[in-house]
């Protein structure tokens, strides 16, 4: 295998700038340039000489043997002065040695992934950790780079292949030592799995949501103060705000971390009847917006106001404009800022609790394969019940539920089967 390199840290001038290496030659390549190795682990200060014999730089260098790097490969990292003329001589001359070869994007975790150092789960995990913007993003990447979502899908996996052990030993040793009727066993273990994996299956939208952020429609009438409270709420003009009714005829998206949540807030088009063909297709937007959006902050003109649509569980209602009306119930405004703070907090109390139900599982494919085990395991639970004349239909359905969980965790084949068999049975096979 050929040994990569590549520039971890950013581009461009820093302070510091870290340079990775992985591969068999890594080690050989560090010893060409800084002439000898550190001993393994320990930082060492040393100057980086080329081929010519020229110093490069002085970096630290560390060292990780075969079984103890990030791929589980002999690695090695420099860390550079963060000078664009450092890192660019320091490339260039890793590039002239043999067997040495610039890093694809992402191989070094392809690696770390292939030499079984992470699971696909932590792959995900690990990335999901790159890209987060909010404290609840970064707590729930960090949950999954963890390996906690492989530690509860080994757990599911090791009752699933006890189970069909039992129905194993049933189809294949029925001469032998074992237990007569394994069903009330059988099916106390997949009720087991089967309960815990719906209710992770039921928590991989609200983790999507943390994930990919939710979203909060502002919705009301022309003129209410819609595109003003954006703004307040944005600490900037997001938003162009007019006395002329219909100014703003297309969905306005504002990012922003709401108390460590990836909350989007939009500003819809004012709602009302009419005859401009443009602002039509904006009003028509922003109640399909609306409808979609995980809240809506409704702002009303007066208090007796029908909505314009339905409202659900968490939504805000909200008189607008407070700066201009007097009024007994909650009201807020963005040019005063009166009741954002309320506003905001109701919000972030909503969506924290929905958060709370966010599972381990966080993209689709996990959900996917959740959804292919459950399937399979509410079939094992019926060809179960109907006896032992049905053993080995629920024998595949458990079979099938274990392969869907093989995306999450691994492959199982007959060998684990038969481990468990003999272990638990002593057959004398």
């Amino acid at each position: 295998m050929d040994t990569i390199f590549a520039l971890a840290s950013a581009r461009g001038k820093a302070g510091v700038a870290v340079v990775r290496l992985s591969g068999p030659s890594s080690h050989a390549a560090i010893q060409a340039l800084a002439g000898g190795l550190p001993a393994p682990r320990r930082a060492s200060l040393r100057t980086l000489e080329g081929s010519d014999g020229i110093a490069l730089d002085q970096a630290i260098v560390l060292v990780f043997e075969e079984g103890h790097s990030f791929t589980g490969e002999p690695s090695a990292e420099l860390h550079l002065h963060g000078s664009t003329a450092v890192v660019a001589a320091v490339l260039r001359e890793l590039g002239s040695l043999p067997e040495m070869r610039l890093a694809e994007p992402g191989e070094f975790t392809r690696r770390a992934l292939e030499n079984e150092r992470l699971e696909l789960s932590q792959v995900e995990g690990l990335a999901d950790l790159v890209e987060a913007e909010t404290e609840a993003q970064r707590r729930q990447a960090l949950r999954v780079l963890s390996g906690e979502l492989g530690r509860q899908a080994e757990a599911w996996r090791q009752k699933l292949v006890r189970a069909a052990a039992l129905i194993e030993a049933t189809i294949d040793f029925a001469d032998e030592e074992v237990p007569v009727n394994v069903s009330p066993e059988v099916l106390d273990l997949l009720q087991d799995v089967l309960s815990k994996l719906q209710r992770e299956s039921n928590g991989v939208a609200m983790a999507e949501r943390v994930r990919d952020g939710f979203e909060v429609a502002i919705v009301g009438r022309p003129n209410v103060g819609k595109s003003t409270l954006l703004n307040a709420l944005a600490g900037r003009d997001a938003a162009i705000t007019s006395d002329v009714a219909g100014t703003t005829r297309d969905v306005i998206e504002v990012r922003m971390d709401l108390r460590g949540l990836p909350v989007t807030f939009l500003d819809t088009a004012g709602l009302r009847e009419t005859e401009d063909a443009v602002e039509s297709i904006g009003v028509a937007r922003a109640l399909e917006r609306a409808r979609h959006a995980d809240l809506r902050v409704f702002l009303l003109e007066t208090p007796d106001e029908t909505l314009p649509i339905g409202s659900l569980p968490g939504d805000v209602v909200a008189l607008g404009k407070a700066d201009l009306i007097a009024a007994d119930g909650f009201a807020v405004s963005g040019k005063t800022s009166e009741g954002i703070a309320e506003l905001t907090a109701r919000i972030a109390e909503t969506l924290s609790a929905r958060a709370q139900g966010a599972g381990l599982a966080i993209r689709e494919r996990h959900h996917t394969a959740l959804v292919r085990a459950i399937r399979s395991l509410e079939s094992a639970v019926i060809e179960v019940g109907h006896g032992p004349d049905r053993a080995e239909l629920a024998a595949e359905e458990i079979r099938r539920a274990i392969s869907a969980l093989d995306s999450l965790i691994g492959r199982v084949d007959v060998e684990d089967v038969l481990d468990e068999i003999f272990a638990s049975f002593c057959l004398g096979k």
